[in-house]
Formats: structure tokens, sequence, C-alpha cells
């Protein structure tokens, strides 16, 4: 049976366990730079088929990571909406860091 969280502050340190080899974290930041780069080329070119390839692209990536790096089941099946809102927190965090080196809860670092 799934945990039961009450809040995605509860939730986001157990959907950070569940990403804590690197490359899984680096197949979910490609796919969440696809998911962006596909909307802005659809938006661009006004191909908004293109948009179909958004879940392919954003879920494709991040189970990738889950079934080869982290060898465990992805949170979206147990907890859909949190899990996408982890994805997005978790890919916000990674940029802060990269450029402006700031501390997450991602990072380890508080």
């Amino acid at each position: 049976m799934a945990k039961t969280f009450h809040s995605f502050r509860e939730f986001y340190p157990y959907y950070l366990a569940e990403h804590s080899d690197p490359r899984c974290r680096a197949t979910h930041y490609i796919g969440s730079t696809l998911v962006l780069l596909i909307i802005a080329a659809a938006i661009v070119f006004q191909q908004w088929l293109w948009l179909l390839w958004i879940p392919v692209a954003g879920y494709g990536f991040a189970w990738i990571g889950h079934f080869f790096f982290e060898h465990n089941k992805p949170a979206t099946f147990k907890h859909p909406w949190y899990s996408l809102l982890g994805d997005w927190v978790m890919y916000a965090e990674f940029w802060a860091r990269l450029f402006g080196g700031g501390k997450s809860q991602s990072s380890g670092k508080r």
C-alpha cells in the first residue's frame, strides 16, 4: 500500500530519496528540458501536435532513470500530482544550484 502524504512538503523528502542516484536525476533533467523545448518549438512553429510528444519526452527519460539506475518504481505510479510537482521543483533547484550556487533541499544542504 502506498504511503499517504498530507502535503507536498511531507512528500518531497520521500521523492528525493527515490531519486538518490545522480544518473536518475540527470535523466529527469533531460526529460524536463525536452518538455520545455517541445513547448517552445510548438509555440514558435505553431505545430500543436508536437505537444503530444511531451509525455514521451518527460516520462520516457524519467522512467529510464528509474528502471536502469535507481531500480525502483517511479513515484508517478503512486503519487502522480505530487510527483509531477516534485519533478519541476527538483529541476528548478538543479538550475538554481548550477547558476546561482543556491542551496536546496535536493542538494542535501540546508
